[in-house]
Protein backbone atom coordinates (compact mmCIF):
# COMPACT_ATOMS: atom_id res chain seq x y z
CA UNK A 1 0.00 0.00 0.00
CA UNK A 2 1.04 3.66 -0.42
CA UNK A 3 0.63 6.74 1.34
CA UNK A 4 -0.32 9.83 -0.52
CA UNK A 5 -0.57 13.03 0.97
CA UNK A 6 1.83 16.48 0.13
CA UNK A 7 1.04 20.32 0.35
CA UNK A 8 1.66 20.78 -3.01
CA UNK A 9 -1.89 20.08 -4.40
CA UNK A 10 -0.73 17.68 -7.76
CA UNK A 11 -3.15 15.14 -7.21
CA UNK A 12 -5.99 16.73 -5.42
CA UNK A 13 -8.10 20.28 -5.80
CA UNK A 14 -9.10 21.69 -2.35
CA UNK A 15 -12.61 23.23 -1.55
CA UNK A 16 -12.87 26.34 -0.03
CA UNK A 17 -10.20 27.48 2.69
CA UNK A 18 -7.73 24.72 3.72
CA UNK A 19 -4.23 24.60 5.39
CA UNK A 20 -1.48 22.63 5.28
CA UNK A 21 0.12 21.43 8.76
CA UNK A 22 2.41 18.89 9.91
CA UNK A 23 1.85 16.70 6.85
CA UNK A 24 -1.70 17.16 7.34
CA UNK A 25 -4.47 19.08 5.37
CA UNK A 26 -6.44 20.87 8.19
CA UNK A 27 -10.23 21.67 7.06
CA UNK A 28 -12.18 24.57 9.28
CA UNK A 29 -15.32 25.97 7.82
CA UNK A 30 -18.37 24.60 6.22
CA UNK A 31 -17.92 22.80 2.77
CA UNK A 32 -13.68 22.82 2.87
CA UNK A 33 -12.54 19.16 1.67
CA UNK A 34 -10.53 17.79 -1.32
CA UNK A 35 -11.79 16.64 -4.97
CA UNK A 36 -10.21 14.11 -6.66
CA UNK A 37 -9.88 11.90 -9.57
CA UNK A 38 -9.00 8.24 -8.26
CA UNK A 39 -8.12 5.10 -10.71
CA UNK A 40 -6.73 2.10 -8.90
CA UNK A 41 -8.43 -0.87 -6.37
CA UNK A 42 -8.10 -0.02 -3.31
CA UNK A 43 -8.37 3.68 -1.75
CA UNK A 44 -8.60 4.37 2.14
CA UNK A 45 -8.27 8.15 3.93
CA UNK A 46 -6.79 8.55 7.57
CA UNK A 47 -8.95 11.55 9.46
CA UNK A 48 -7.72 13.34 12.74
CA UNK A 49 -9.65 15.21 15.15
CA UNK A 50 -8.46 18.01 16.75
CA UNK A 51 -7.15 18.56 20.97
CA UNK A 52 -11.54 18.83 21.24
CA UNK A 53 -12.26 15.32 20.17
CA UNK A 54 -11.52 13.84 23.43
CA UNK A 55 -12.67 16.52 25.72
CA UNK A 56 -15.40 15.51 28.01
CA UNK A 57 -17.26 18.91 28.70
CA UNK A 58 -21.11 18.33 27.82
CA UNK A 59 -21.05 21.60 25.71
CA UNK A 60 -18.31 20.07 23.72
CA UNK A 61 -20.02 17.13 22.95
CA UNK A 62 -22.47 18.48 20.00
CA UNK A 63 -19.58 20.56 18.58
CA UNK A 64 -17.48 17.80 17.25
CA UNK A 65 -16.74 17.82 13.65
CA UNK A 66 -19.22 16.09 10.75
CA UNK A 67 -17.47 14.70 7.54
CA UNK A 68 -18.72 13.07 4.34
CA UNK A 69 -17.16 11.22 1.79
CA UNK A 70 -18.26 11.56 -1.99
CA UNK A 71 -17.71 8.58 -4.87
CA UNK A 72 -18.96 9.83 -8.48
CA UNK A 73 -21.43 12.09 -6.67
CA UNK A 74 -22.75 9.83 -4.08
CA UNK A 75 -22.45 10.18 -0.88
CA UNK A 76 -20.87 6.63 0.80
CA UNK A 77 -19.99 7.49 4.28
CA UNK A 78 -20.48 10.40 6.90
CA UNK A 79 -19.23 10.13 10.56
CA UNK A 80 -18.70 12.49 13.73
CA UNK A 81 -15.21 12.78 14.22
CA UNK A 82 -15.10 11.58 17.89
CA UNK A 83 -11.41 10.19 17.90
CA UNK A 84 -8.34 11.60 17.41
CA UNK A 85 -7.20 8.89 14.59
CA UNK A 86 -9.36 6.88 12.30
CA UNK A 87 -9.53 5.20 8.89
CA UNK A 88 -11.98 4.96 6.51
CA UNK A 89 -12.07 2.61 3.51
CA UNK A 90 -13.56 4.44 1.11
CA UNK A 91 -12.51 2.04 -2.56
CA UNK A 92 -12.18 -1.71 -2.52
CA UNK A 93 -12.49 -3.72 -5.81
CA UNK A 94 -10.86 -6.45 -7.35
CA UNK A 95 -10.04 -4.79 -10.87
CA UNK A 96 -8.66 -1.22 -11.35
CA UNK A 97 -11.83 1.63 -11.46
CA UNK A 98 -11.48 5.00 -11.80
CA UNK A 99 -14.20 6.93 -9.59
CA UNK A 100 -14.75 10.93 -8.45
CA UNK A 101 -13.53 11.35 -4.76
CA UNK A 102 -14.68 14.30 -3.08
CA UNK A 103 -13.90 14.39 1.26
CA UNK A 104 -16.54 17.46 3.00
CA UNK A 105 -16.93 18.79 5.97
CA UNK A 106 -20.36 19.29 6.57
CA UNK A 107 -19.75 21.08 10.43
CA UNK A 108 -18.63 24.69 10.55
CA UNK A 109 -15.81 26.11 11.99
CA UNK A 110 -15.66 27.83 15.43
CA UNK A 111 -16.95 24.40 17.32
CA UNK A 112 -13.87 21.92 15.86
CA UNK A 113 -11.79 21.28 12.80
CA UNK A 114 -10.44 17.94 11.39
CA UNK A 115 -7.42 17.00 9.17
CA UNK A 116 -6.82 14.90 6.50
CA UNK A 117 -3.74 13.05 7.41
CA UNK A 118 -3.23 10.17 4.80
CA UNK A 119 -4.68 8.52 1.57
CA UNK A 120 -3.75 5.73 1.26
CA UNK A 121 -3.81 3.40 -2.29
CA UNK A 122 -2.10 0.26 -3.51
CA UNK A 123 0.69 0.70 -5.41
CA UNK A 124 -0.34 1.05 -9.14
CA UNK A 125 -2.98 3.58 -7.90
CA UNK A 126 -3.35 7.36 -9.86
CA UNK A 127 -4.48 10.31 -8.26
CA UNK A 128 -5.33 13.60 -10.13
CA UNK A 129 -6.98 16.79 -9.03
CA UNK A 130 -10.39 17.66 -10.70
CA UNK A 131 -10.32 20.20 -12.84
CA UNK A 132 -11.57 23.52 -11.52
CA UNK A 133 -14.80 24.73 -12.60
CA UNK A 134 -15.19 27.60 -15.24
CA UNK A 135 -17.56 29.17 -12.87
CA UNK A 136 -16.73 30.67 -9.07
CA UNK A 137 -18.59 31.65 -6.15
CA UNK A 138 -17.87 32.63 -2.34
CA UNK A 139 -20.79 32.74 0.17
CA UNK A 140 -20.47 34.84 3.51
CA UNK A 141 -23.23 34.02 5.98
CA UNK A 142 -24.31 32.67 9.05
CA UNK A 143 -26.22 30.09 10.42
CA UNK A 144 -28.42 29.68 7.55
CA UNK A 145 -25.34 29.19 4.87
CA UNK A 146 -23.89 26.65 7.87
CA UNK A 147 -26.97 24.54 7.27
CA UNK A 148 -27.44 24.50 10.62
CA UNK A 149 -30.41 21.96 12.15
CA UNK A 150 -31.10 20.87 8.44
CA UNK A 151 -31.04 17.68 9.52
CA UNK A 152 -33.32 18.00 12.09
CA UNK A 153 -37.07 18.54 11.83
CA UNK A 154 -38.19 19.52 15.22
CA UNK A 155 -37.72 23.14 14.95
CA UNK A 156 -37.83 22.96 19.21
CA UNK A 157 -34.62 21.12 19.24
CA UNK A 158 -30.95 22.66 19.68
CA UNK A 159 -28.13 23.42 17.74
CA UNK A 160 -25.69 20.06 17.39
CA UNK A 161 -23.12 19.98 14.71
CA UNK A 162 -24.36 16.36 13.86
CA UNK A 163 -27.31 17.69 12.84
CA UNK A 164 -25.81 20.64 10.50
CA UNK A 165 -24.97 19.57 6.73
CA UNK A 166 -23.67 22.47 4.72
CA UNK A 167 -24.52 20.73 1.09
CA UNK A 168 -28.46 20.89 2.55
CA UNK A 169 -28.53 24.22 2.62
CA UNK A 170 -29.08 27.15 -0.11
CA UNK A 171 -24.96 28.10 -0.56
CA UNK A 172 -24.09 24.52 -1.58
CA UNK A 173 -26.81 23.74 -3.60
CA UNK A 174 -26.86 27.02 -5.63
CA UNK A 175 -22.96 26.19 -6.44
CA UNK A 176 -24.36 22.96 -7.64
CA UNK A 177 -26.79 24.14 -9.70
CA UNK A 178 -24.90 26.78 -11.23
CA UNK A 179 -21.98 24.05 -11.67
CA UNK A 180 -19.59 26.68 -9.62
CA UNK A 181 -16.58 25.87 -7.55
CA UNK A 182 -17.85 27.52 -4.27
CA UNK A 183 -15.96 28.42 -1.01
CA UNK A 184 -17.75 29.59 2.44
CA UNK A 185 -17.63 31.89 4.70
CA UNK A 186 -19.98 31.25 7.26
CA UNK A 187 -20.28 31.18 11.18
CA UNK A 188 -23.82 30.18 13.40
CA UNK A 189 -24.46 33.34 15.68
CA UNK A 190 -22.46 35.75 13.52
CA UNK A 191 -22.89 39.16 12.37
CA UNK A 192 -21.84 42.45 10.96
CA UNK A 193 -22.35 44.90 14.08
CA UNK A 194 -23.60 42.22 16.56
CA UNK A 195 -23.56 38.20 16.85
CA UNK A 196 -26.60 36.46 18.08
CA UNK A 197 -27.86 38.29 21.64
CA UNK A 198 -31.11 38.33 24.11
CA UNK A 199 -29.03 41.28 25.89
CA UNK A 200 -26.32 43.53 25.02
CA UNK A 201 -24.58 43.72 21.82
CA UNK A 202 -22.11 40.40 21.23
CA UNK A 203 -18.95 41.61 19.79
CA UNK A 204 -17.01 38.70 19.92
CA UNK A 205 -19.28 36.77 16.95
CA UNK A 206 -18.55 39.07 14.13
CA UNK A 207 -17.67 37.93 10.27
CA UNK A 208 -15.54 41.03 9.24
CA UNK A 209 -12.40 40.72 11.80
CA UNK A 210 -12.10 36.62 10.53
CA UNK A 211 -13.17 37.08 6.72
CA UNK A 212 -9.39 37.52 6.00
CA UNK A 213 -8.62 34.61 8.12
CA UNK A 214 -8.25 31.16 6.95
CA UNK A 215 -11.36 30.13 9.83
CA UNK A 216 -12.07 30.80 13.45
CA UNK A 217 -12.32 27.73 15.54
CA UNK A 218 -12.13 26.86 19.00
CA UNK A 219 -10.37 23.26 17.36
CA UNK A 220 -6.47 23.46 17.84
CA UNK A 221 -3.38 21.33 17.23
CA UNK A 222 -1.50 21.42 20.25
CA UNK A 223 -2.65 24.01 21.21
CA UNK A 224 -2.25 26.06 17.80
CA UNK A 225 -4.91 27.53 16.52
CA UNK A 226 -3.45 26.89 13.30
CA UNK A 227 -6.47 28.34 11.04
CA UNK A 228 -6.57 31.90 12.20
CA UNK A 229 -3.51 32.39 10.01
CA UNK A 230 -4.35 35.05 6.83
CA UNK A 231 -5.86 33.57 4.01
CA UNK A 232 -4.20 34.38 1.00
CA UNK A 233 -7.04 35.50 -1.93
CA UNK A 234 -4.57 35.30 -4.84
CA UNK A 235 -5.17 31.40 -4.28
CA UNK A 236 -9.13 31.67 -4.88
CA UNK A 237 -10.74 34.25 -7.02
CA UNK A 238 -14.37 34.21 -6.81
CA UNK A 239 -16.50 36.21 -9.76
CA UNK A 240 -19.38 36.63 -7.57
CA UNK A 241 -19.63 37.31 -3.48
CA UNK A 242 -22.62 36.51 -1.95
CA UNK A 243 -23.18 38.30 1.17
CA UNK A 244 -25.91 36.71 3.55
CA UNK A 245 -25.27 38.42 6.95
CA UNK A 246 -27.87 40.53 9.16
CA UNK A 247 -30.07 37.98 10.53
CA UNK A 248 -28.27 37.58 13.98
CA UNK A 249 -27.61 41.62 13.71
CA UNK A 250 -31.48 41.86 14.21
CA UNK A 251 -31.25 40.29 17.20
CA UNK A 252 -30.08 43.57 18.95
CA UNK A 253 -30.56 45.88 16.59
CA UNK A 254 -34.49 45.11 16.32
CA UNK A 255 -36.34 48.60 16.04
CA UNK A 256 -33.90 50.86 17.64
CA UNK A 257 -33.22 53.48 14.77
CA UNK A 258 -29.68 53.94 16.02
CA UNK A 259 -28.62 50.79 15.97
CA UNK A 260 -30.08 50.23 12.51
CA UNK A 261 -27.86 53.17 11.22
CA UNK A 262 -24.60 51.80 12.82
CA UNK A 263 -25.36 48.42 11.11
CA UNK A 264 -25.68 50.05 7.64
CA UNK A 265 -22.33 52.04 8.30
CA UNK A 266 -20.89 49.04 9.22
CA UNK A 267 -22.21 47.16 6.72
CA UNK A 268 -21.21 49.64 3.59
CA UNK A 269 -17.25 49.15 5.31
CA UNK A 270 -17.85 45.78 5.09
CA UNK A 271 -18.63 45.81 1.46
CA UNK A 272 -15.54 47.71 1.00
CA UNK A 273 -13.02 45.18 3.20
CA UNK A 274 -14.97 42.81 0.48
CA UNK A 275 -14.20 44.61 -2.60
CA UNK A 276 -10.44 45.41 -1.36
CA UNK A 277 -9.98 41.43 -1.59
CA UNK A 278 -12.06 40.73 -4.57
CA UNK A 279 -11.49 43.43 -7.14
CA UNK A 280 -13.41 42.14 -10.14
CA UNK A 281 -16.24 39.78 -8.37
CA UNK A 282 -19.77 40.61 -8.32
CA UNK A 283 -21.10 41.74 -4.91
CA UNK A 284 -24.42 40.41 -4.72
CA UNK A 285 -25.86 41.23 -0.87
CA UNK A 286 -28.93 39.32 -0.29
CA UNK A 287 -30.97 38.40 3.15
CA UNK A 288 -34.91 37.53 4.67
CA UNK A 289 -34.65 33.82 4.80
CA UNK A 290 -35.24 33.77 8.57
CA UNK A 291 -36.54 37.58 9.56
CA UNK A 292 -36.55 40.76 8.05
CA UNK A 293 -36.68 44.04 9.76
CA UNK A 294 -33.36 45.00 8.61
CA UNK A 295 -33.75 44.94 4.42
CA UNK A 296 -34.73 48.38 4.16
CA UNK A 297 -30.79 48.83 5.87
CA UNK A 298 -29.23 46.37 3.93
CA UNK A 299 -30.47 47.96 0.68
CA UNK A 300 -29.36 51.35 2.10
CA UNK A 301 -26.10 50.11 2.73
CA UNK A 302 -25.70 48.51 -0.53
CA UNK A 303 -26.61 51.67 -2.37
CA UNK A 304 -24.64 54.01 0.01
CA UNK A 305 -21.84 51.90 -1.06
CA UNK A 306 -22.40 51.76 -4.34
CA UNK A 307 -22.69 55.86 -4.30
CA UNK A 308 -19.78 56.66 -2.71
CA UNK A 309 -17.19 54.13 -4.19
CA UNK A 310 -18.97 54.45 -7.76
CA UNK A 311 -18.43 50.60 -7.90
CA UNK A 312 -21.42 49.10 -10.32
CA UNK A 313 -20.75 45.76 -9.59
CA UNK A 314 -22.78 45.11 -6.57
CA UNK A 315 -26.64 44.70 -6.10
CA UNK A 316 -29.15 43.14 -3.79
CA UNK A 317 -31.74 40.78 -4.16
CA UNK A 318 -34.03 39.99 -1.44
CA UNK A 319 -34.83 36.36 -0.36
CA UNK A 320 -38.17 34.93 0.57
CA UNK A 321 -39.40 34.47 4.40
CA UNK A 322 -38.96 31.27 5.14
CA UNK A 323 -42.91 29.24 5.20
CA UNK A 324 -44.44 27.07 8.13
CA UNK A 325 -45.76 24.93 5.41
CA UNK A 326 -42.70 24.26 4.49
CA UNK A 327 -41.22 23.13 7.65
CA UNK A 328 -38.25 23.81 9.93
CA UNK A 329 -34.62 22.32 10.76
CA UNK A 330 -33.72 22.82 14.61
CA UNK A 331 -34.32 25.94 16.41
CA UNK A 332 -36.76 27.11 13.29
CA UNK A 333 -34.10 27.13 11.23
CA UNK A 334 -34.96 26.62 7.58
CA UNK A 335 -35.69 23.02 6.37
CA UNK A 336 -34.56 21.30 3.16
CA UNK A 337 -37.24 22.64 1.51
CA UNK A 338 -36.45 26.13 1.91
CA UNK A 339 -32.80 25.89 1.30
CA UNK A 340 -33.78 24.05 -2.11
CA UNK A 341 -36.40 27.05 -2.91
CA UNK A 342 -33.83 29.80 -2.17
CA UNK A 343 -31.28 28.10 -4.14
CA UNK A 344 -33.48 27.72 -7.20
CA UNK A 345 -33.73 32.42 -7.22
CA UNK A 346 -30.46 32.53 -6.22
CA UNK A 347 -29.25 30.21 -8.99
CA UNK A 348 -31.68 32.17 -11.44
CA UNK A 349 -30.12 35.75 -10.25
CA UNK A 350 -27.13 34.83 -10.34
CA UNK A 351 -27.12 33.72 -14.13
CA UNK A 352 -28.96 36.94 -14.76
CA UNK A 353 -26.20 38.72 -13.62
CA UNK A 354 -23.48 36.90 -15.13
CA UNK A 355 -25.35 36.28 -18.23
CA UNK A 356 -24.56 32.90 -17.31
CA UNK A 357 -26.52 30.13 -19.60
Amino acid sequence: MTSILTADKNFYKPIGRTCFYNDTLWLALSGTGISFSFTGKDLSVVILGDDRVLSTEETVQIEKARIAVYVDGKRILEDMVTVSEKTYSIIHTDYVQTHQVQIIKLSEAPMSIVGIRQLITDEEATLLPTPEKKKKLEFIGDSITCGYGVDDDNPEHPFSTATEDVTKAYAYQTAQLLNADYSMVSYSGYGIYSGYTEGERSTSELVPPFYTKIGFSRGTIDGQSITMTDWNFHTYRPDVVVLNLGTNDDSYCQDFPERQEEFTRLYTQFLQLIRKHNPDAHILCTYGMMNQRLMPYIKKATDSYQAECKDENISFFPLALQSESDGYGADYHPSIITHTKTAKVLAEKIREIMKWE
